[in-house]
């Protein structure tokens, strides 16, 4: 028996003699252990996985030279040639941490977000149709975001202390000319396009991507759809009007086409909604578009829509320079846009992006001034009442090119770099009260190159920093516009974000033809952010400046217009913004509040000297719940938004003076609005159903409570009138009707 051991004891000892030890520890970059990873030798069965300390032993019977390989989820990989020949080997390794869309910071300095894909989201594309006060508009929704103004007498976005056309609204990367339908005096116009037709949306406060150009404040990017989930056929009916569309996917699912139409008319809700203006001509609109979709076989898409829409309205108003004259006021608009889209993937980490667009406006305007029986009249002393008798006949053909390169580097690190072509032409008549007519041509062509990259020192700090030049020829002149945005991850799912840029915008036409010499109006952003983005809550803060230079001024023409005589205006904007969204503290509800607090004055276009603009108040703020009542099949949304007063200007030139001078000043009263919404779905939890049907309820201003966006002053008599809504209130009942597509989940997860 004893010599029975001695050979097991002397089998063993040579047993454990040919073995080759191996151990150490494992660290990431910054000596953290790390745990749970794989150390092996490369084909063989020897290996183990690292400790709670990052320690590791393992021993191997291999003779030769082999490779170690270390491997861990969410880090990259590590090799070593080692050569066993029975003596210990002992490592100390470290590896670096991916940088992942799951781990890395975003930079998000300036910029919302709303998509179904991104992180740091805190809108979705739901979100956007279902804010109460938005009655379905893009740029409504946003307008309960920090930043936004509540300008209720004319369109477009209002963003820190910028005028609406500071911002540009962009879709696939190509601008869009008259996202707005066209403006009527004191009048709010809504956007164009259906929410519905876009995935992703950025609203970018300032601070925005050098791939984008011409705007002085903001800028709106809209993604549109891919291909749909299956076919679908939609119906529409209101109190407004009617629509119905179809998009129809290819049964191997790699393409799709769709038409849509819509019809309304408001007559028949203004017979039951008293408007103040008296329609003699009630607002009626055509829309449609249509759209293919094209998966190519390297897995790119090519994207084409079109639209097309006119519209008619002529309403009376009382003149405010007369008790017993009234001003009619006709608009008759054509729009069309067309937009054509390409990304393929060309290989080795390359991506090309192609797009070109074309528009078209007509606006057939004409106003007349008229007694008691509707009879035209021209009053000829003083004159002033007899430039209320005009017409203005305005065509805009614009169109853009555009190609982008975007290279996929190491991790997240991307390189873009391409060039965009814009073309404007734009004419316009414009015929006095005795026949005489004056008439422009505007025409331009913009050139523009851009290169940008987003670069990814850690998964902690990231910077994007970008160029852009571009050359008009109607200044005849080059901007060059740097652009930097840097990004830190902090603790506890935060980061902090700091952006800077340079933004040029060509003149308006409006104010064409202008002075010789005038230039590009410029201005300069600074931005710091912090926000803490978890799964249920969402926080951010924003301080931003913004310094204006070379802001147009202007001066009255014979024919009573205001034209640019120079650019030597200039001003500011500064303040700080919060934002806050509450899925967590009270069960079933969602929430979000929003606060702006700004700082701006300008001297520009006829201004005397430096004053707030006015359409800028100091403190905005709003609110937004949101709660979805399984129960009852019923989602409610209530929106409430505040405003402080802004400042208003009776602007005269005094003849004496040589020069503008104000007349008149104050501030209107503070603006509330609260807005309220109820959706019903009646077929919810019903088994085969074959389609889905959503009721919606909407008014606005429920409390009736008294609005004044501005004050208009008469051009004879210097009277003063506010400027309000069109009524005290306004109901909206419709009926959606899906077929084909079940939005039930959709619904309700917008909602819990």
């Amino acid at each position: 028996m004893k010599f029975f051991f001695l050979i097991l004891l002397i089998a063993a000892s040579q047993y454990s003699f040919g073995q080759s030890a191996i151990k150490g520890k494992l660290t990431d970059t910054k000596n953290k252990p790390l745990a749970g990873a794989s150390i092996s030798i490369k084909d063989s069965y020897d290996g183990t996985t690292t400790d709670s300390l990052g320690g590791f032993s393992f021993s191997t019977t291999e003779k030769g030279n082999f490779v170690l390989e270390v491997t861990l989820s969410g880090y990259s990989s590590y090799t070593k040639n080692i050569t066993l020949d029975g003596s210990a080997i002992i490592l100390n390794i470290a590896i670096k941490e991916l940088i992942t869309e799951l781990n890395a910071v975003v930079i998000t300095a300036g910029s919302f977000e709303a998509s179904d894909k991104k992180k740091g989201t805190v809108l979705t594309p739901l979100d956007i149709v279902t804010t109460a006060s938005a009655e379905g508009d893009i740029t409504g929704a946003l307008k309960t975001l920090p930043g936004t103004q509540q300008v209720g007498e004319t369109g477009g976005l209002f963003v820190r202390g910028g005028s609406a056309a500071e911002a540009k609204i962009y879709i696939d990367g190509n601008l869009v000319n008259n996202f707005f339908y066209s403006s009527l005096p004191g009048i709010a116009s809504r956007g164009r396009f259906n929410p519905f037709l876009f995935k992703g949306t950025i609203f970018s406060a300032g601070g925005y991507s050098a791939l984008y150009g011409q705007a002085l404040s903001s800028a709106l990017i809209l993604e549109s759809t891919d291909l749909p989930e299956k076919t679908e056929a939609s119906l529409a009916l209101s109190i407004i009007g009617v629509g119905g569309g179809i998009q129809k996917l290819a049964k191997d699912k790699k393409s799709s086409w769709g038409l849509t139409y819509n019809y309304a008319n408001l007559g028949p809700a203004f017979a039951i909604i008293k408007q103040k203006q008296d329609y003699y001509i009630n607002p009626v609109f055509h829309d449609g578009d249509a759209n293919f979709r094209v998966k190519t076989k390297k897995g790119g898409m090519l994207k084409y829509y079109g639209y097309w829409s006119t519209s008619k309205v002529g309403y009376r108003t009382n003149d405010i320079d007369s008790a017993v004259l009234k001003n009619a006021f006709e608009l008759d608009n054509f729009n069309t846009y067309q937009n054509i889209n390409l990304k393929e993937n060309i290989g080795n980490g390359w991506k090309l992006i192609s797009g070109l667009s074309f528009s078209t406006n007509k606006d057939d305007i004409s106003n007349e001034l008229q007694d008691a029986s509707n009879i035209k009249q021209v009053i000829t002393n003083p004159i002033g009442y007899a430039f209320k008798n005009f017409g203005l006949l305005s065509k805009t053909y614009y169109a853009q090119a555009r190609l982008v390169a975007e290279k996929k580097l190491q991790g997240l690190n991307t390189l873009r770099f391409g060039s965009d072509y814009f073309y404007s032409n734009e004419k316009s008549t414009y015929t006095l009260f005795d026949g005489t007519q004056y008439s422009t041509a505007i025409k331009d062509n913009l050139y523009a190159a851009f290169a940008e990259t987003d670069f990814y020192i850690s998964k902690d700090i990231a910077a994007k920093v970008g160029t852009r030049v571009e050359h008009s020829k109607l200044v005849d002149k080059w901007n060059i516009a740097p652009r930097i945005s840097l990004a830190y991850k902090l603790k506890n799912n935060s980061q902090a974000s700091f952006a800077y840029g340079i933004f040029y915008q060509n003149p308006e036409t409006v104010y064409q033809p202008a002075a010789t010499g005038s230039g590009y109006a410029k201005a300069t952003h600074y931005i710091l952010q912090f926000q803490r983005i978890t799964g249920l809550r969402s926080f951010r803060t924003e301080l931003f400046y913004k310094k204006y230079d070379n802001l147009f001024k202007t001066g009255t023409d014979n024919f009573n217009r205001q034209v640019a005589i120079n650019n030597d205006g200039s001003g500011y904007a500064k303040g700080i913004e919060f934002f806050w969204r509450d899925k967590k503290t009270i069960k079933n509800m969602d929430y979000w509040v929003s606060y702006s607090f700004l700082d701006t004055k300008r001297d520009y276009l006829n201004f005397p000297s430096s004053m707030e603009p006015n359409f800028a108040a100091r403190h905005t703020t709003s609110l937004v719940v949101k709660k979805f009542v399984l129960p009852w099949k019923t989602g409610f949304n209530a929106a409430y938004n505040f405003a402080t007063g802004r400042p208003y200007y009776n602007l005269r030139y005094d003849n004496v003076q040589d020069k503008y001078v104000v007349a008149d000043a104050g501030r209107t009263i503070s603006y509330n609005n609260l807005g309220f919404s109820v959706n019903y779905l009646p077929n919810l939890g019903k088994q085969n159903k074959k389609a889905f049907i959503v009721w919606v309820l909407s008014v606005s201003n429920v409390l009736g409570q008294t609005q004044v966006f501005n004050y208009s002053y008469g051009s004879v008599t210097g009277n003063k009138q506010p400027i309000g809504p069109t009524s005290k209130r306004f109901a909206y009942i419709g009926c959606f009707i899906s077929f084909g597509v079940d939005r039930t989940q959709d619904a309700i997860n917008n909602n819990l």
